[in-house]
């Protein structure tokens, strides 16, 4: 045994480190780490991403993985944490934040945010859903430090509005913004976005909840050059939302995901133009729309459909094998239970292998 152990210590860090990547299960990188300190000292260094689940414990561990690019904790985090993880990992890209629904943002006054971005430059990702302490100030701040952020999740921040939008407007680096629930942003905040530098780069827009959200502001998005995920589901309460901001989206000559749930007010002739305009259509959800036959049927020329989401929609056998026949790329109709057991005993071979539940 002395004599194996001898040659194991004869293994500089750079061959423990190539031995590591081999490891791919987490058990076997924590029995690695337990064999001795040199072992323990390289596993910590070529750690990438660490998850803590008792922050408590945060200054006593994080000094032994100095090299993570993803920092994740989903319980409440104190101020002087986020500065200590700023000044221990300065390679963080990836910061989330996001918030269990069991857990109460007590510890997080949002003023550590500022100082991580400031003292991780390469910062990119960061994900606060839940964080319903985060402010306007504290978002601006975020995002004028963070230089090279391209994805930002705001989800449920309820304190976030139009201010932090207008800052979002003038970041050239934005590719996702999430802004789900986030009940204060109104159809000013999408005119600062859609007028911005990001209305160039912004790939996906989450404005699902948002129920300050009307025609005017939707309106607004058609000058998103690049957008391709777009989802106003259940938007300005279901009711702000008709066609004249239902077609005003079919400008979105770029758009691949749509999501228009619960807007009662749309009507075939949003989807109708949809369907001639959105030519790059992969995925769209009309759940809970008011629609007729002819807005499934628009879509049976479609070249790129992949998958259309009609859950407690009015869907009759007909349109939906009229459909399911025609568009060649179709590759799954998703409907409710109930609807499904009305109609599959009517439809024919090639839409039962179609259709879904969901």
């Amino acid at each position: 045994m002395a004599k194996k152990l001898g040659k194991v210590s004869l293994l500089c860090d750079e061959e423990l480190a190539l031995i590591l990547t081999k490891l791919l299960d987490p058990s076997d990188r924590k029995s690695f780490s337990q064999v001795c300190k040199q072992w323990l000292r390289v596993e910590g260094l070529n750690r990438s991403s660490i998850r803590f689940l008792r922050p408590d414990f945060l200054r006593q561990a994080l000094p032994r993985f100095p090299n993570i690019v993803t920092f994740e904790t989903p319980n409440s985090i104190s101020d002087t944490d986020l500065e200590f993880i700023s000044q221990t990992c300065p390679k963080i890209e990836v910061l989330n934040l996001n918030l269990v629904t069991t857990s109460l943002d007590l510890g997080l006054k949002c003023l550590g945010l500022p100082a991580l971005a400031n003292g991780c430059p390469k910062l990119s990702k960061v994900i606060l859903t839940g964080r319903s302490s985060i402010t306007d100030q504290i978002s601006v701040s975020l995002i004028n430090l963070a230089k090279n952020l391209t994805y930002l999740d705001l989800g449920c921040c309820l304190e976030v509005s139009d201010k932090s939008l207008e800052a979002i407007g003038f970041c050239s680096s934005i590719r996702y913004l999430s802004l789900e629930w986030c009940c204060k942003i109104t159809d000013k905040g999408l005119e600062f976005l859609a007028n911005g530098s990001c209305s160039k780069t912004l790939k996906t827009l989450i404005l699902a909840w948002c129920d300050r959200i009307s025609d005017s502001g939707v309106s607004h998005l058609r000058r998103m050059h690049c957008l391709e995920h777009l989802s106003l589901a259940n938007c300005g309460r279901g009711r702000k939302i008709t066609d004249t901001g239902g077609v005003a989206i079919s400008a979105i000559s770029t758009l691949k995901k749509l999501s228009l749930v619960a807007l009662v007010r749309v009507t075939d002739r949003t989807v109708v133009t949809l369907a001639e305009k959105c030519i790059n259509l992969e995925v769209i959800d009309l759940s809970d729309c008011r629609l007729t036959g002819a807005s499934i049927r628009a879509f049976a020329r479609h070249k790129l459909l992949q998958s259309f989401v009609l859950r407690f929609c009015n869907v009759s056998e007909n349109d939906l094998d009229h459909l399911v026949s025609r568009c060649r790329s179709l590759k799954s109709v998703v409907l409710d239970s109930e609807t499904l057991n009305q109609i599959r005993p009517r439809l024919r071979k090639r839409a039962i292998k179609v259709v879904t539940v969901c």
